[in-house]
């Protein structure tokens, strides 16, 4: 054996350990601060209905057995064993379980009016399963009903709506429960004074998010593991020292038990039980920043054992002291480590309320980025981990609901019926999506994807019963507010598409536009103009309206879609996709630019600099291979072993322009060729953009309705949210805007 060979496989063994268990680490701070801060309210709010504790202690070790097995069944079997396991490339949530089956299974319905990217390589590379039975008849099924696709969509924006409530409920259920706990040293303070010092909290809170989480993400994870070792502490004091007696309720027996002796009150506390799970869908959807084996390295081996710790403790503690049911948790600390711990709280509830804050921030972006949510402005607030994004309107749009859930219900138990109502539906979601990717995509037998629907989607079906009949007790404000969110993003995406459709249908042969040169008198002015459209072939009807009116258009044009693909990333050297349109003399290009729905929009300057580089490479490649009709390959990526005494290539130089802290960029042709100096030309006379400003109506013969959706709210939507140039960073100085009226 080669020893060099031993000792090279031993050093990447220890760094794949060793980023392991970094990543672990970071983990904590960003994933687990919702899961773990779960102890705090539980059992208050489990015992907050008619379920009562008498001189036994079965109700106790009950909803402790409960507690136990949920942990068990939910976060630890399906999310750490199942589900982490269906990653979307990497990529976690509810977004990329519907893009693996809109990739691999054909079930999308987001961006159909553009190629759906089947030729992504990275996306490609694993051997395709043979077919089942199954599969066969479910992909059958979703062909032949239309509408099956349709249901599944609203299925995922369901989730998807309901993980942005939860994104209003943690922060004023965490931050209220924890700021709850000073009453036990200040028994006379009022309740507006807590609601007080909670908004402020969460006002704090919520301005600090313009500085990114990486700037205050260092302190995350000590927080949430020093929280940890405290509840855990002060679980096995209170197990040891008031009743060791409780860890035989890790026997389901006393499941059975419990429902035996409390009936219907035992399945209407169910409704604060599964709040004990809260955060769990987080390990999935944040998948992305870190791996699968670090999620279950660190659930496992620290938070899984912590909470059962914390929730035996304090079920020890309230087995000899009834009387504190309702501050429980508090009342569990000893004395002489109660400030410290009620710190330490309050510091963990800010933790996992800002991982769900970012975890909203991305989830939008998503929606955003696949047409199903208006344009609002994204902040990339870091240069390294592109995951951490700010969104301004979104952070003080959930400031202000947060700050009216607080102020307006004030009682924790109240806001703890609406949260877990928001959890577990997100739950039963991702067990429906994953039914459809164990039998479609991952191809398994069907028997074993009945048997996870039916061992978890059972038991989440049984939670959400609990707690739909806690609806008029405060449910309602999730149900509400999915509603809202889910319209507008149905409305929105529909409103799109109708849109798109009106482009796509009423598009114009290029060749017919030419042959009417002479008669209209078209000139070519010196630049190169960016036609933005989402017309894949011919003109969109907008650039012909422009030209009819104002016979005059750049020597050379690049028609430009910006085509958004239910993958996580597209790969750079897939980026661009070039293709000529008429003859060469024309100088008529067009490029399809390819984002994935975590991709980040690269501002305007860079964009046009890749995409020019991008046409002068297709040129080249155009020049030497008559055959070649088009490519997308950015120039980064161009070998530079060629000599230029061997073949004409197109030379890129950086500089700055006098005045001008923009870089730009200048072309050198080493060998004749008259196409690239013509670019280059073009590109020293300057570029400029050009835009629909369109006005989207109902036909005059659509329904009412129709015309309410398209004239009303997706008008408003429309005018309230940003402009595409803005969206896109397009210099104002730069813009061309043709008006139009489409009539959809």
């Amino acid at each position: 054996m080669d020893p060099e060979a031993g000792s090279v496989t031993r050093e990447s063994r220890l760094k794949f350990y060793k980023t392991t268990l970094c990543l672990a680490y970071q983990s904590f701070g960003v994933v687990y601060g919702d899961l773990s801060t779960s102890p705090i309210y539980v059992y208050k709010s489990t015992f907050s209905g008619r379920l009562s504790l008498h001189e036994e202690d079965d109700e106790i070790l009950g909803v402790l057995s409960l507690v136990f097995w949920t942990l068990t069944l939910i976060p630890l079997c399906k999310y750490i064993i199942f589900v982490l396991g269906a990653d979307d490339n990497g990529e976690g949530g509810t977004f990329a379980l519907y893009s693996l089956l809109c990739r691999r299974a054909k079930l999308g319905l987001l961006c159909a009016s553009n190629a759906p990217g089947d030729d992504i390589s990275a996306y490609n590379s694993e051997l395709p399963r043979k077919e089942t039975v199954a599969s066969s008849i479910l992909k059958e099924f979703f062909d032949k009903y239309h509408g099956s696709r349709i249901m599944l969509l609203l299925l995922v924006l369901l989730g998807t709506s309901m993980v942005i409530g939860d994104g209003i409920l943690t922060p004023s259920m965490s931050v209220l429960s924890a700021v709850n706990g000073i009453k036990i040293k200040a028994t006379g303070l009022h309740e507006n004074y807590t609601v007080f010092i909670a908004c402020v909290i969460l006002m704090g809170l919520f301005t600090l998010q313009h500085f990114g989480t990486r700037r205050v993400g260092f302190l995350f994870a000590p927080i949430l593991l020093a929280w940890l070792f405290c509840i855990s502490a002060v679980g096995v004091y209170n197990i040891i020292y008031w009743n060791p007696r409780v860890v035989s309720a890790l026997s389901p027996y006393y499941v059975y038990n419990f429902f035996k002796k409390a009936g219907k009150d035992g399945w209407s506390s169910l409704g604060g039980i599964v709040l004990c799970i809260t955060g769990a869908e987080a390990m999935f959807a944040d998948l992305g920043h870190f791996s699968q084996l670090s999620i279950r390295i660190a659930f496992t081996v620290v938070v899984y054992p912590c909470l059962i710790l914390a929730y035996m403790g304090e079920a020890a503690y309230l087995s000899k002291h009834k009387e504190d049911l309702q501050r429980s948790f508090y009342k569990s600390i000893p004395e002489v480590v109660f400030w410290p711990v009620f710190i330490t709280a309050t510091l963990a509830t800010v933790v996992g309320s800002q991982a769900i804050i970012s975890a909203i921030f991305s989830i939008i972006s998503q929606c955003r980025a696949l047409k199903c949510f208006p344009r609002v402005k994204v902040v990339h607030t870091s240069n390294h981990i592109h995951g951490q994004i700010y969104i301004p309107e979104v952070n003080w749009i959930l400031m202000v609901l947060c700050l009216a859930v607080v102020a307006g219900y004030r009682d924790t138990d109240v806001i703890g019926n609406a949260y877990g109502l928001a959890v577990i539906t997100v739950m039963l979601v991702t067990t429906c999506l994953m039914f459809l990717v164990i039998v479609m995509v991952w191809k398994r037998n069907i028997l074993g994807a009945l048997a996870f629907v039916i061992v978890f989607g059972s038991l989440e079906l049984f939670y959400l019963s609990a707690c739909l009949a806690k609806v008029h007790k405060g449910g309602w404000f999730p149900l509400i507010l999915s509603l809202i969110v889910l319209s507008t993003m149905c409305i929105w995406h529909y409103g799109t598409l109708k849109k798109q459709a009106y482009e796509s249908h009423n598009n114009v042969c290029l060749d017919m536009l030419l042959s009417l040169g002479p008669n209209l008198g078209i000139n070519r002015v010196p630049g190169i103009g960016l036609i933005y459209s989402n017309v894949s072939t011919g003109v969109p009807p907008m650039f012909a309206h422009f030209v009819t009116n104002f016979p005059a258009f750049h020597r050379i044009l690049i028609f430009v879609t910006l085509q958004s693909l239910t993958v996580p990333k597209v790969p750079a050297n897939q980026r661009f996709v070039i293709s000529r349109i008429g003859p060469p003399e024309f100088r008529l290009f067009h490029c399809v630019v390819r984002y994935g729905y975590k991709d980040q929009r690269k501002d305007s300057h860079d964009f046009e600099n890749h995409l020019i580089e991008t046409v002068a490479d297709f040129l080249q490649c155009d020049n030497n291979d008559s055959e070649l009709q088009a490519f997308g390959r950015k120039f980064a990526n161009r070998q530079q072993s060629s000599s230029p005494e061997d073949v004409s290539v197109l030379r890129l130089e950086n500089g700055v322009n006098a005045g001008s802290s923009k870089k730009t960029v200048r072309f050198r042709s080493v060998g004749w060729n008259k196409e690239l100096e013509d670019l280059t030309e073009a590109r020293e006379s300057g570029l400029a953009y050009m835009m629909g400003s369109t006005c989207v109506l109902a036909s005059e013969t659509s329904s009412y309705f129709k015309k309410f959706v398209i004239n009303i709210v997706y008008g408003f939507l429309r005018q309230n949210c940003r402009r595409p140039a803005t969206a896109l960073g397009v210099p104002h100085t730069s813009l061309i805007e043709v008006g139009m009226v489409y009539r959809v």
